[in-house]
């Protein structure tokens, strides 16, 4: 539990319990040592009882008439609340009353707390050898009793007072510690999200201060790392592109010329073989089958390597291409598409790479997904380009979301300072992709290879 309390609870709460036991403390204190030191200050007084009822006793058996004289004593006692003369078979309250002080009436919980002893010492009267009654010392513990309530209220309100002004420092001091620790905390996430240019803001104490600024310099570090690791990225991905136009052009140049001209040879076979002669005829109607779907699929092979219309026919068009080509593979498929004509205006590595999602996309769907439906939204603004496919297909497996395929395409955004998303919401599957689309991701294949 001490584990998930923040910082300022931890400093708050001791101090807050060290308070409380300080009062807990006092009161003991109180208590102990208040009734002792009332005890203490009434002897003088139990004394000066005990010499009036000597005194008293002295008079009345050497007085002709005792009785006269015990009613002048009591009448010169008055009304005094300290000796007082109790007449036999009556009852005398000797309990203090209610205490009044400028701030009010002292609490009840207060007087039993001090543990006022009991003052009612009595010393007996006698008149001709009969008792009488009593000489009582009952002293007025008002004024005690107040000035000890105005000492706890003074050691009270000192505690609650240094209590605050406490409280109140170490909030300071946790929140001049706590707000640079939360701004490092902040960046450490930023550069774990990628985020290396907005850099931490020294401040604080000198050790955060000092993590602040150790943090900085791992940030620029690692912002230059991932800077040439996108750099070498699209070199790869350049390479990579230029070693596929080279095994395009040589499959359509030297196996493209050998299938047609096997597929014509086999046409012109056919018409020289007699009708007669089933059995050869069908042999050559399984060749020129066998030359047509090898040509299919380097048609295919070339799609997959090379897409050959962007440039020709612009981006836009090339991926309606695409997406006919997936309807005619798979007829029961229903393709909807979005396609932002602005799209035509992007070039270079980033309009291959928009190209090269979507058709990994498409593909997985053609070969996994099962789906119904599928749906292609491309959008371009000033920031970025935005493409996403999605389906009503099975998703992808628990174990296993990156294929080969999809891995390609997560190193060719990443290259481009973008970001690859697979989503499986309201039973759809969507991989939606963002890349840059400032000039430097416009014109990054060109500026390589000058």
């Amino acid at each position: 539990m001490w584990e998930r309390l923040s910082l300022r609870t931890r400093l708050l709460l001791p101090l807050g319990l060290m308070f409380v036991a300080a009062l807990l403390a006092g009161a003991v204190s109180l208590q102990i040592f208040a009734s002792a030191h009332l005890v203490e200050e009434a002897q003088p007084g139990t004394r000066s009882a005990r010499t009036v009822a000597a005194a008293l006793n002295a008079a009345l058996g050497a007085s002709a008439n005792p009785q006269a004289t015990l009613e002048a004593f009591v009448q010169s006692l008055g009304t005094s609340e300290t000796i007082r003369f109790r007449r036999l078979g009556t009852d005398l309250d000797v309990h203090p009353p209610e205490v009044q002080t400028p701030l009010g009436t002292v609490p009840e919980w207060f007087v039993h707390l001090l543990a006022i002893p009991e003052f009612g010492t009595a010393f007996p009267v006698m008149v001709e050898g009969k008792q009488v009654g009593d000489i009582i010392f009952a002293p007025d513990m008002s004024a005690d009793i107040y000035e000890k309530w105005i000492g706890f209220l003074a050691i009270a309100c000192s505690g609650i007072v240094l209590m605050l002004l406490t409280g109140a420092i170490a909030h300071f001091t946790v929140r001049s510690a706590l707000v640079p620790l939360q701004n490092l905390g902040d960046g450490l996430t930023r550069m774990r999200t990628g985020n290396y240019e907005q850099l931490i803001s020294p401040a604080g104490p000198p050790e955060v201060r000092r993590s602040a600024q150790e943090a900085n310099e791992l940030a620029r570090t690692l912002n230059r790392l991932s800077q040439d690791n996108r750099s070498l990225l699209r070199r790869i991905m350049s390479l990579q592109d230029d070693e596929r136009q080279d095994m395009a052009r040589e499959l359509h140049d030297e196996l493209g010329p050998l299938l047609f001209g096997i597929r014509a040879n086999t046409v012109a076979l056919l018409e020289t073989i007699p009708s007669a002669n089933a059995e050869l005829r069908s042999a050559a109607d399984g060749i020129l089958q066998s030359v047509e779907t090898l040509q299919q699929a380097n048609r295919r092979i070339l799609d997959r390597l090379r897409p050959l219309y962007i440039q020709e026919l612009g981006l836009e068009k090339s991926i309606q291409t695409l997406l006919r080509n997936a309807k005619a593979q798979s007829p029961d498929l229903k393709v909807t598409s979005q396609i932002d004509a602005a799209l035509n205006e992007v070039d270079g590595l980033l309009s291959q790479t928009v190209y090269r999602v979507i058709q990994e996309a498409v593909t997985n769907v053609l070969r996994h997904a099962k789906a119904k439906s599928m749906h292609v939204a491309t959008g371009i603004n000033e920031r970025e380009v935005i493409v996403e496919v999605s389906d009503d297909g099975i998703g992808f497996p628990a174990d296993r979301v990156f294929g080969r395929g999809l891995t390609g395409m997560l190193e060719r955004v990443r290259a481009l300072s973008g970001t690859l998303e697979l989503l499986r919401e309201a039973g759809r599957t969507s991989v939606r992709c963002r890349l840059p689309a400032g000039d430097s991701a416009s014109h990054s294949q060109h500026a390589e290879r000058g």
